[in-house]
């Protein structure tokens, strides 16, 4: 078998989507996720860009076992000193560097000529080469650099000591067949490339990403950048879980290729992403998507009942969707529950949320007269906060109605204390944010709000995601709950809680 080297870089390229941002904790959960997926490498971030971004590689080269864990620069000393600096004591390490080479980046962003370019590229392709034998270079927006340049560049970078060279379709302008057609030329052209590993790193804003980075393979490329969910810039990155998939299904096409991706891990690592950074998947996201293995249509269902390939091509438990089977009820025991979750992929290692887990699903198995796999998950994940809550919800009582304005009473714990807010607001939910407001004294501002079921019917739990600002940080919060109102309330102090920890 060949091997497809899966480069991961969610915590960086991933995280400067917009409102994505995470915090320490949030990341260490990520990284840690990534490793036990079993990613190759994980780049980990862009340590000259902030105090924050260095402390996160730094912690990532200290903590995560396994991959090689990499960290970006730019081509400038002082970048590359901070990745060498910030990657210390990862056992296993890379050093990213880029350098645009397009004329457009050339002219208007770098005010540059070529001679210039190609000289601080292989200058500081050898300068990161002193600190770390695997050095990884980008010729940044490559797709539209001028192709004699681009082959100058490669065989100068690799003579200078680049490991891998990353070919990046940085604004997604290429379509699959042009793509693999510059991999293919490259290959032809640069007389040292057997010397290399060819990368490549899509963006999807044409919707191509996945496309592009498979034509790269078809074509001889063997490392291929991604993110969980496909989360990134613009339009985002190509989506980690639909490349593998694509690998692992298409042997037709792919042939004796495989990755070292634990798959049956990609829906756990899926749903932890979109939990922390907010980003709810959409239902008919490929391999992921809520949709992706359900059947509504009666031919459909009669076909899979029948035999299960007549509509489905990948089995769902290969990426370790288990289905909603109705497992438990209000009757089963601890053991059970313990057990289901570990099918489930979670592990509570801590007695006091696992009980307070516990005693959720019992609450709600007095309220629902089913429970599925994916309110189990909403459980944990609710359980499995990395913030301590500072302020914790007592209790709320909302007066709406037709012709009424609706009116919220709050009650919050703080160091064993209680208080109260009272507000008005445009709607139920509204008033009881502007209550919470009033009590914790913050002038918060709600950037994104979404309500969802989790599950089908009447009784189904709801699940609440939003965003909120407070001056110039914004957080994610989640909340779940069989009325919307409490889901609304829980995720707001979810992110008011992460602001304050701050």
């Amino acid at each position: 078998m060949e091997k497809i080297i899966i480069f991961d870089t969610t915590l960086r390229d991933g995280e400067q989507a917009p409102g994505a941002s995470l915090n320490h904790k949030e990341k260490m959960e990520v990284a840690q996720a990534l490793a036990d997926l079993g990613v190759d490498i994980i780049e980990a971030g862009f340590p000259i860009s902030s105090p924050g971004d260095f402390a996160a590689v730094q912690e990532v080269s200290k903590n995560i076992k396994g991959p090689v864990i990499c960290a970006l620069a730019r081509c400038l000393k002082k970048d590359i000193d901070a990745a060498h600096e910030a990657l210390k004591p990862a056992k296993n390490k890379r050093i990213h560097v880029f350098l645009a080479t397009s004329k457009i980046h050339m002219q208007y962003k770098l005010q540059k000529a070529e001679d210039e370019i190609l000289r601080l590229a292989v200058e500081n392709v050898a300068y990161a080469k002193k600190y770390c034998q695997d050095v990884e270079f980008s010729p940044e927006d490559a797709s539209r650099t001028e192709k004699r340049f681009l082959y100058k560049v490669v065989e100068a970078v690799i003579a200078a000591g680049a490991t891998t060279v990353n070919i990046p379709d940085t604004v997604g302008y290429s379509e699959p067949e042009e793509f693999g057609a510059l991999i293919r030329s490259i290959k032809a052209n640069v007389a040292n490339i057997d010397k290399t590993v060819i990368s490549v790193h899509c963006h999807n804003d044409l919707g191509l990403a996945v496309a592009n980075s498979l034509a790269a393979v078809k074509n001889g490329c063997r490392q291929v950048e991604c993110t969980i969910n496909g989360l990134g810039e613009r339009a985002g990155n190509a989506a980690l879980e639909e490349i593998v998939m694509n690998i692992n299904t298409r042997r037709d096409i792919y042939g004796e290729i495989e990755t070292n991706i634990r798959k049956d891990h990609i829906y756990q690592a899926s749903r932890l992403v979109s939990r922390l950074t907010g980003f709810v998947i959409a239902p008919n996201k490929a391999i992921v998507g809520g949709n992706a293995f359900r059947h509504e249509s009666g031919i459909h269902q009669d076909g899979v009942i029948k035999e299960r390939t007549t509509y489905e091509i990948i089995d769902p438990a290969v990426v370790g969707v288990t289905g909603e089977n109705l497992v438990l009820g209000k009757h089963s025991g601890r053991h059970a529950f313990v057990q289901r979750l570990k099918t489930l992929g979670f592990t509570l290692s801590d007695e006091q949320a696992l009980e307070k887990a516990f005693q959720r699903f019992k609450e709600l198995a007095d309220k629902k007269k089913n429970i599925y796999d994916d309110d189990l998950r909403t459980i944990v994940e609710d359980e499995i906060k990395v913030v301590e809550p500072v302020w914790q919800l007592v209790s709320f009582k909302v007066n709406s109605g037709t012709g009424i304005k609706p009116q919220a009473e709050i009650q919050l714990k703080n160091k064993g204390k209680v208080f109260t807010g009272v507000s008005s607001g445009d709607g139920p939910a509204d008033a009881c944010f502007k209550a919470i407001d009033k009590v914790i004294n913050a002038k918060a501002k709600l950037e994104d709000f979404r309500l969802e079921a989790v599950t089908s019917g009447k009784d189904a739990l709801g699940k609440a995601s939003l965003k909120l600002r407070v001056k110039e940080t914004v957080k994610t919060g989640n909340g779940s709950s069989t009325d919307i109102i409490e889901a609304a309330v829980k995720a707001y102090l979810d992110a008011i809680n992460k602001i304050v920890s701050e």
